[in-house]
């Protein structure tokens, strides 16, 4: 290697350092706004501002008031959000050589660029619930693009793979993740039924709130029931354990939540930690998913490349 390539492989080294912190901070950002948005919905803040972009008629900045100043707080933080995402283009572009973390920098821009849209078109029908459950379920599917783009920045080359386990191993992974969506349709569903719409004269689903509630917490039961059988797979395959039982501990903590909240009539406190108990549990499968297809650190504050693994070495 001559100096000048040698030169030119510590500056791409140095530049998918930069990516990976950017990214997390994306991240960061994109599960805070999801926060803030539940605390929007159950302050019955979330019209506070009436209009979209403006927050009335008349005026782009609310006049005082708790309700108004929440929600303009949480528009406020999308221009974090923007700002964050954005800048993981401009250190992708960086890397000539990696147009797949261009596609995936450039497809965090879109989806917060289309949340955005979709919050305003959420105020503009009075916190419908099917456009409140596509928001979040949007913003679920941004903490995976972080994720991905994260993830990827430990590849030598765009299309480097490196299979753990078994294919019967990885497609119970995709399970995990297709049970998870699930579990996060049918949250929303019961979301949009329960009490806490965002405004007290939003509309609510027409459904049975006991019988959708019920069904989701069976569907949380076969996700788990699902997790631990892939634990035992992965034990017999010699697959280490390491994020299948922080996904287990997440399932079972968030689905403690989610019974205590409904015999204590959803208070909306709980109901916020069972929204970030959601996208912990989400976060959790799909770095399982992603650990068995592709080398990764074991950590997602790990900034360090991860050394090229065998097979059937990584963290799962």
């Amino acid at each position: 290697m001559t100096e000048a390539e040698g030169g030119e492989a510590e500056l791409e080294k140095s530049t998918l350092d930069t990516l990976r912190r950017v990214t997390v901070v994306a991240g960061v950002f994109l599960a805070i706004i999801m926060f803030t948005g539940a605390a929007v919905r159950l302050t019955e803040s979330g019209l506070g501002c009436d209009d979209w972009p403006t927050c009335d008629e008349e005026s782009l900045t609310p006049e005082w008031g708790f309700h108004e100043n929440i929600e303009f707080g949480n528009r406020l933080i999308s221009f974090a959000v923007t700002a964050a995402v954005a800048a993981t283009v401009v250190v992708a572009r960086r890397i000539p050589n990696r147009p797949d973390l261009h596609r995936w920098a450039w497809s965090l821009v879109a989806i917060v660029l289309v949340q955005i849209v979709l919050g305003g078109i959420t105020v503009l029908v009075d916190l419908h619930p099917v456009f409140v459950s596509v928001h979040f379920l949007l913003s679920i599917m941004s903490i995976w693009q972080a994720a991905m783009l994260w993830h990827r920045t430990h590849l030598a080359t765009p299309a480097q793979q490196l299979r753990k386990g078994s294919d019967a191993l990885a497609n119970r992974a995709r399970l995990l993740v297709g049970l998870g969506v699930a579990v996060l349709v049918l949250g929303t569903i019961v979301t949009g039924t329960g009490p806490h719409g965002g405004d007290s004269q939003a509309e609510r689903l027409a459904l049975d709130l006991q019988w959708v509630a019920r069904i989701h917490a069976v569907s949380v039961w076969i996700l788990l029931a699902a997790t631990v059988e892939f634990a035992l797979r992965a034990r017999r395959e010699h697959v280490p354990l390491f994020r299948v039982q922080r996904a287990l501990a997440a399932i079972v903590v968030q689905g403690g939540i989610g019974y205590v909240q409904y015999a204590t009539g959803v208070p909306p406190l709980l109901v916020e930690l069972h929204v970030i108990g959601a996208v912990v549990v989400w976060f959790t499968l799909v770095r399982i998913n992603l650990a068995l297809r592709e080398p990764a650190a074991d950590d997602w504050f790990q900034y360090a490349p991860a050394p090229q693994a065998k097979m059937g070495d990584a963290h799962v």
